[in-house]
């Protein structure tokens, strides 16, 4: 059975690493779409114009199928993926890390980076506290209203969030469950007197 739960941050994280005069600030910020990550990146661009390398990786989705790494300028492979390897190590999705890089002048060599941006991205994970979310699936139902004692009592038992609900000619409820107890909820809905499911 697919695995209904995942783990992302609960709020913005910071740490700090330096390495021979080399200041490295890593971020880690939860996020849900690319276009949350955008606006992340161009806001911590602009607010370190001075820094030598704004790099950073991000994986999201409940599958961690989309995911990310750039180097913004480094050694191929030395940023990006080190920062998208801590992630992967603490099992995380929903998440942006970006590490901002002051250069202090001495050069550190691939092996040396590679180890300084897995530390700061390491450090910023260090502060950030970690979610349990689970993978929701929603089911709408009609019925009529004599059978809503009926719904509300199955509602009440398993417990699902109610996203919307209108009572017209027909009741439609639209409910939200994890993933894993959707077909238990489905199956007594289904046996409510003139209930049906219409499929989302």
């Amino acid at each position: 059975m697919r695995k209904d739960t995942y783990h992302t941050i609960a709020e913005i994280a910071e740490g700090i690493y330096t390495e021979k005069r080399s200041k490295f600030i890593a971020v880690a910020i939860p996020v849900r779409t690319v276009e949350e990550v955008k606006s992340y990146l161009e806001e911590y661009q602009k607010k370190y114009y001075d820094a030598r390398h704004v790099c950073y990786a991000y994986m999201l989705g409940a599958d961690r199928a989309l995911f990310r790494a750039n180097d913004n300028g480094e050694p191929s492979g030395t940023a990006g993926k080190p920062i998208l390897g801590q992630i992967n190590s603490n099992g995380l999705t929903d998440i942006l890390i970006i590490v901002i890089r002051y250069f202090g002048g001495i050069k550190l060599g691939t092996s040396g980076l590679i180890v300084a941006y897995k530390a700061a991205a390491a450090e910023a994970l260090a502060h950030a506290s970690v979610l349990e979310k689970t993978v929701d699936g929603e089911v709408t139902v009609a019925f009529e209203y004599p059978f809503m004692n009926d719904i509300m009592r199955i509602v009440k038992e398993e417990r699902p969030t109610v996203i919307s609900q209108s009572y017209d000619m027909d009741c439609l409820m639209t409910l939200r469950i994890r993933c894993s107890l959707l077909p238990k909820l489905k199956e007594r809905l289904k046996k409510v007197e003139t209930a049906r499911l219409i499929e989302v």
